[in-house]
Formats: structure tokens, sequence, C-alpha cells
């Protein structure tokens, strides 16, 4: 048994944090920072705090199953109740050893956390946790008891109360009180319990088989069968209403052998260990995928290159656009989804911003794309790492029932960061190259965090009987499907598309992601520090297993060019847009066509430069069908000219207009000729240029000065924009310093509240003495160097009572050291009321 008992035992939750050192309460303020907002003034206000029902529900949620087990069994205990009474509550008559020796440990957390208090003989849970996991008709205890035989016999009438003592072999009594607690006494008697149940009918014990677990409650009949009957006389089955019925806790207590759960659960459950592979193997494939995911997010962004889709009127992404870029993706629509969101989380792409908003890359973007893969690759991670938007959510429902979009408002989950820091941390505690088994992953994080109400891991299914059809359920939604769980068997499938894990298992590069700070709970959200570096570590790790990028391609006679790995971002650039990707995998291949050459002249680059360029990086002559087909589009590039009247197509060959108006396909264009070499149109320009070109044309737009246009695919970017705030969960836990500073002003200001000064009169609750007196006290005060308790009116007529150690005092004002707000100040002494000296005496 823990050892904590002392002479005179606190009396409030107050007395208790008094009693405490400083790295106990700071133990408490890291733990519950909510409790720090605004900082308490003194230990009674944050034992208040302590108490309310917001933050109790906040604790309560971030408590592993067994501690939780542990307060529920409290809340069914006796107010207070003996540590012994815990332990028979938990460990069961045969006293279970493995819940005997992790029940001191429970017991403590829940101390530290401030939601139990009192020496052992003594164990009061905080009220507001009691009410919260209490058993009611209402809401009914999550170890499936129902209330105590006082409590369910409350308005029962003193005739029925004594009939069931009598009907259980008790001598009858003069009033209800004593007939209760005779009953009391029999139900949580062993031997007396055990000598009346071998007198039941098996039917009754059958009945009684389907409540022991709960829910305790059960309707019945008009007219009750004879085994519900008998329970009924018996005062096993008291009533609820007028057509339901409880088992009390006592009698359901001695059916389960005095055990408040049916399983307890001390022990967090092991991540299974599903197949095994060799280190280099998994690096492998996740570097492998991980090279994947950033060419995803740079075919994702040159898609939207131009300007991506519209922005809707309630935000987001339209269901149609998002289709069609799984469409371009070549990848079904929740992946492309969630390669869209990442891209966001990273900063890479906003809405611009404008009249008719749209979505774009950033500026960040290009910045992006010149930094090496590794830090590229780093950058994904630690953005999806920290991000809480959700991608899994999307298609689904928000609360009130319209769709989620991709991009959209509602998709924060403030839970996400942690469930992915921990499922790598679960991961990391396998050996290397061990992918775990994934229901042993989603098992052990509903131990660490229990959805409330499922602690005991008792069946939801409800009790049933051949009068007993229905009952009452104690349990909410089912662990399976909480939203911590999707989250996990989410972030299982997006580790592997970013190549954190490989084959299932956490790389070395996924590793260098983690606190490497030993431990195995739970661990804090990383710093802004701390997250650099574990992207530093990430990046310095995946960088001997990214290919080094290449200067060369390999140019094949049928206009196609393979590029054997990932290019420098030079020839990259170039090959995007003077050619057409073929396909992709371990190499890629492009096509060349007039329209990706066409797209190349329009960039600005010439005939001459195109030779150039794919000579000095082909590995291979150059073909000559290649050579023809840039210079044949060369020729025509730029011979017609379209510009803006609404249009207008001007050339030096008025044999090529004349053709152009002999085409039947330019019907649509409304061409007409206002001069030999002009052609104007009632098309806009666009319009004009897609027209001509799709009659096989290569004309080139120009400006109102007569100049060619180079268009380029990445011109168009937003405005700078920071990538979105993840959504945090509840207040940030407080730096050394805070706490530090924190701590101090509390412990000053439960001083000032709680001291005991010498006898003096008092006035509106502040001290009052004459100012001779007063003055002739501070002198004093200040050559002894002892404390006084003041009271003192601040100019704007704010009353306060303060502990100071006088040091100077002259020109009518006092320096001292201020107690309550731990720092040195001064006073006019004509605003203070009074003055008394400290007593050692506390009485």
């Amino acid at each position: 048994m823990p050892e904590r008992t002392r002479s005179t035992p606190p009396r409030t939750l107050a007395e208790a944090l008094r009693t405490r050192d400083d790295a106990s309460l700071t133990g408490l303020l890291r733990a519950r920072p909510d409790l720090l907002t605004p900082v308490p003034s003194d230990l009674s206000q944050l034992a208040t705090r302590a108490g309310t029902r917001a933050s109790v529900v906040r604790a309560l949620e971030h408590l592993d199953r067994f501690t939780l087990q542990t307060a529920e069994a409290l809340a069914v205990a006796p107010d207070p109740a003996p540590y012994e009474t815990l332990l028979a509550l938990m460990a069961g008559d045969e006293c279970d050893p493995e819940v005997a020796d992790a029940l001191p440990g429970a017991v403590e957390r829940l101390r530290e956390q401030a939601l139990l208090w009192g020496p052992d003989d003594r164990l009061r849970l905080v009220r507001t946790a009691r009410e919260l996991l209490a058993p009611s008709p209402t809401h009914p205890s999550p170890t499936g008891l129902g209330p105590t035989v006082a409590e369910a016999t409350v308005g029962m009438s003193p005739g029925r109360v004594q009939e069931i003592v009598t009907a259980v072999g008790l001598a009858g009594t003069h009033d209800s009180v004593s007939a209760v607690t005779a009953l009391t006494s029999l139900f949580t008697d062993r031997t007396g319990m055990s000598a009346l149940l071998d007198e039941a009918p098996t039917e009754s014990l059958n009945v009684l088989s389907r409540l022991v677990w709960g829910p305790p409650y059960g309707e019945v009949a008009a007219a009750p069968t004879r085994p519900v009957q008998w329970l009924r006389d018996h005062g096993l089955l008291l009533p609820a209403s007028a057509r339901t019925v409880v088992l009390p806790r006592e009698a359901a207590l001695h059916l389960r052998a005095g055990r408040a759960h049916q399983s307890a659960e001390p022990r967090p459950p092991a991540v299974v260990p599903a197949r095994e592979y060799g280190p280099q193997a998994v690096d492998a494939a996740a570097a492998g995928q991980a090279f994947t995911a950033l060419s995803t997010i740079e075919d994702l962004l040159k898609d939207w290159d131009e300007g991506g889709p519209a922005v809707l009127r309630s935000g987001g992404l339209s269901v149609r656009d998002l289709k069609r870029t799984a469409a371009a993706l070549d990848m079904s629509e929740p992946l492309a989804a969630f390669w869209v969101e990442l891209a966001y989380a990273a900063g890479l792409l906003a809405a611009d911003g404008e009249a008719d908003e749209r979505f774009a890359a950033t500026p960040a973007y290009d910045l992006w794309l010149d930094s090496p893969a590794q830090e590229r690759w780093a950058d994904l991670v630690t953005a999806w790492l920290t991000a809480t938007r959700t991608p899994g959510l999307i298609g689904g429902l928000d609360p009130k029932g319209r769709a989620l979009s991709t991009l959209g408002p509602e998709l924060d989950r403030a839970a996400a960061p942690e469930v992915r820091r921990r499922i790598l941390g679960l991961m990391a505690t396998l050996p290397e190259g061990t992918a775990p088994d994934p229901e042993s992953l989603l098992t052990r994080l509903r131990w660490e965090r229990p959805v409330r109400g499922t602690a005991s891991g008792r069946s939801t299914g409800p009790a049933t009987a051949a009068d007993i059809p229905t009952a009452r359920h104690t349990h909410g939604a089912s662990p399976v499907g909480d939203l911590r769980s999707r989250i996990a068997q989410w972030t299982l499938n997006e580790t592997e598309l970013l190549g954190i894990t490989g084959r299932g298992a956490l790389s070395t590069h996924g590793r260098a992601l983690l606190d490497t700070t030993p431990g195995t709970g739970p661990r804090p959200a990383p710093t802004s520090a701390e997250l650099a570096e574990a992207r530093s570590r990430a990046a310095e790790a995946i960088t001997p297993l990214i290919p080094e990028p290449l200067d060369h391609v390999l140019l094949q006679a049928d206009l196609t060019a393979v590029a054997p790995g990932p290019l420098e971002r030079p020839l990259a650039a170039l090959l995007g847009v003077a050619a057409d990707v073929e396909s992709k995998g371990g190499a890629t291949v492009y096509r060349f066509t007039a329209g990706s050459v066409r797209r190349a002249l329009d960039a600005g680059q010439t005939a001459a430069d195109l030779h150039a360029f794919l000579a000095a990086h082909s590995r291979t002559p150059v073909p000559q069908p290649l050579t023809y087909l840039i210079d044949d589009v060369a020729r025509k590039h730029g011979h017609l000219r379209v510009g803006a009247a609404s249009s207008y197509v001007r050339c030096d060959d008025d044999a090529v207009l004349s053709e152009i108006l002999a085409d039947t396909r330019s019907q649509s264009l409304r061409l007409r000729r206002l001069a030999p070499t002009v052609l104007a149109s009632m098309a806009a320009p666009a319009g004009l240029l897609e027209g001509l070109r799709s009659m096989g044309f290569a004309p080139a737009a120009e400006s109102a000065d007569g100049a060619v246009l180079i268009t380029r695919a990445d011109a168009y970017r937003t405005p700078p924009r920071t990538a979105p705030a993840p959504v945090p969960e509840g207040p940030p836990v407080p730096d050394d310093v805070l706490l530090g500073a924190a701590l101090r002003a509390i412990r000053a200001g439960d001083t000032a509240a709680t001291v005991v000064h010498a006898p003096v009169q008092e006035y509106g609750d502040l001290p009052r003495t004459p100012s001779a007196e007063t003055l002739a006290t501070v002198q004093a005060a200040a050559m002894t160097g002892a404390a006084l308790w003041i009271g003192y009116v601040n100019a704007d007529g704010a009353a306060s009572k303060r502990v100071i150690a006088p040091v100077r005092v002259e020109g009518g004002f006092v320096t001292a050291y201020d107690h309550t707000a731990d720092d040195v100040r001064t006073y006019p002494l004509h605003r203070i009321t009074g003055v008394a000296e400290l007593t050692d005496d506390p009485s």
C-alpha cells in the first residue's frame, strides 16, 4: 500500500495542495495546463478551478484505462474510502496480484492530477469526478453497477421495506432506516448472502446473471414471473420505476466476487509484431515512396500552375474539381484529397484572395522546388506530423449535416497530431524492420486514451430475460469507431504514402522524426525548436537513400526521352514544358509532340536553344526525327499573330489567311478580312489561339505594341501566404519559465491569503491602524527585517491585503519586498490603511 499518512489529514483539496512541494505542483500544472488560464491568485482558487466540470472532464479524458478504472471504482465506493476498500473493488476477493501491484501507481497518478486527495485511510475523489462517474438512473456507471440499497429504497413505503427484511430472514425493525441498514449489512456479508442465494430458484439466478455486469436495469411485465417475483420479494431486484427494476450495488458486488470491473487492465497491451523484414529493405521501400510523394506534389501543383480550381462559396474544393484532379494524377479521389490537403498544410498552395477566388501555388512552392529532395521531403512530413487538418474526414458530414469538402472548413481535429506521434512512437518500440499488427496498435492506443464510459471493457448489449426484454445502455459509441481510432487507421496509411514507413515497418528516417528522450507514455507536443531538430535529423537520415539527380536523358528515335532517375531542376523544368510525360516508374518517359514543342516556343525558347539544350543533356545522339519536328514547328511558330480587337489575326502571307477563311473549321471563329494581311474575329484572343491550333496552325499571341507574348506554365502564384496554423487541443503546455513564475505567484498569493497576523481592528476586510502607529511599525520592521501584513488601496481605489518585508522608509514611501507579488515595490504610506505583525503561532 502506498505510504501517505499524516497526523492531521487535509479537510479540503486546497489544504491537500498546500502540503505539496514545488515539484508536485509544477507537475500538476504541466499535466493540466488549463488550470493556468489565467494564473490562480492562490491555492484555494487553484483547487476550485481543478474541481470545475470542464477541467475535470479534460483530465479524465487524458487518463489511461487502468487509472480511469480506478477512478470509476472510487466513484462507487464510500466517500471517503480506505485504500483497502479500493483494493477489494479493483482486485476482487481473490486479490489479483497484478492489479494489487499496479494500483498504488494509479492512485498516485490521480493524486498528482488533483482528481484524488486525502491520505490512504480517507481517499476522496474530487466531487465533480464522482458526479461524472458515479451511477445514476440517467447516467449509469461505466462499471455497470447500480445504486446502493439505501439509494434504491428511497421513496419505498416502510411496510414494503419491512416485508423484504422479513423475507430474507432478518428481525423486523421499528423504522425504515434501521431496516435498510440491516438489509445492507446482509448483502455485504458474504456468508449470509451466499446462504440467501442458495435458496434462490435456478431461474432467478439466471436472471441475476444477465444483470450482474450491467446494465443493472431491466423492464418487467405487469405480472412478473415466479423467478423475478422471488427476486423482488427478497430485495435482490428493487423498483426503480413503475415498470423498471434494478440490481442493488451490494448484491452485484457479491455476485462479481467483489470486483467493480469485469476485467481490470493494469498493464498496457503489447504491440504485436506482424512481419519482419531486413532494415535495408524497409528503408529502400520507404525512400522509394518518399520520392513518389515528392513527384505527386509536383504533379499536383503543376496541374494547377495557371490557376487551380475555384473556391466554393462555403470554402473548399468542389467534388467535380476533386474528380478532375484525381483523374489528372491517375489516383482515387480520397488519395487525391490527401495530397491536396498535405500541400495546403505545408503552405505550398492556398486561395489567391481575388474576387473570383481560385486555388493556386504559393511563392513558397518555388522556394520548395529549389531545395534538395531530402529537405523537400522533411518539409512535407513535419507539416503532416503537426497538422490538425484530417483528410480522412472528407466526404463525411459536419454537425449540421453538410458534406465536408477538401480544403474546406471543419476538417481540423486537435487530437490528430498527438495520435500520429503516438502511433510512430509505438512502432518505434519494435525492433528495426518489424511491422506491427495494426489491431494491436489500435488496442494499445485505446488503452492509453480510452473513450470515457468504455474503460470497464464490458459488453454493450442489453440484458435479456423472459420478462426483462430491454435494459438501459451504459455505453456510448463503440471504441472501434471513435475518432482517435479512425485517425490512427488513417495514420498507418499516410505514413506508408509519405515514405515514413516501408512495408508497414518504421524506417530509419521515420525513427529520426521522433523524440529520442526515453519514455513509453504519450508525450507533450514538441516545441518549434524540437520540431526543427527532428526535421533536420530526418532529412539527414534519408539523404543517402535518395538518388542523386541526373543531368542527362536518353533520347529515342520514336520522339521519346527516357529519364533513368530524378533529374536536375533545369533539365526537369525544360522537359516538363517541351515534352509530355508518357509514363512513370523506375524511369520516366517523356514524349515530344508538335504541341509540346510549340509550348516550349511559347515559353520563350527558340529552335536553336532546344537543339543545343537537348544535345548537351542527352547521352545518345539527338534523333533526326526530333530535330525535324523542332525545326518544322519553329518554322510555323509565330507566322500568324493574334491580338485583341475582340481579336485579330495578321500574317505577312495573305495566302495563309485565305486558306484559313476557306477552311470550314474556322466558321465558329467568325473571321472576316480587314486587309490583305489581317483578319478580325469576334472570339476572344485565347479562344482564337486554341481554334487556330486545332486547325493545325501555330499562331503566337502578341501584345498591343506588336511584340510576341511569352507564356510560362508557372506564371501564376498567389500573394505570399503562411501555412494554416494547427488548432491546439486545449491550452498549450507551459514552459519551465512560465511554470516557475506562476508557481511563485500562487505561493505568494496563498501566503497573503492564509497568513496568521496579530489581532488588529479591521474595517471592510482591511486592517486599520493610526498613521503614527503605521509609520512606527513599518520603521521597526525595516530595522529588524520582519514581515508585516498590510492593507493597501491603490490609485484606482482597488483594495488588497499584502505581506511585505520593509527595506527602507523615507520621504513618505516604504520600499519593501512584496511576498504577494514576489517583487520589490514602493508604496506611499498614506495609501496603507493599517499594519499587523505576523505571528508564529498558527492558533
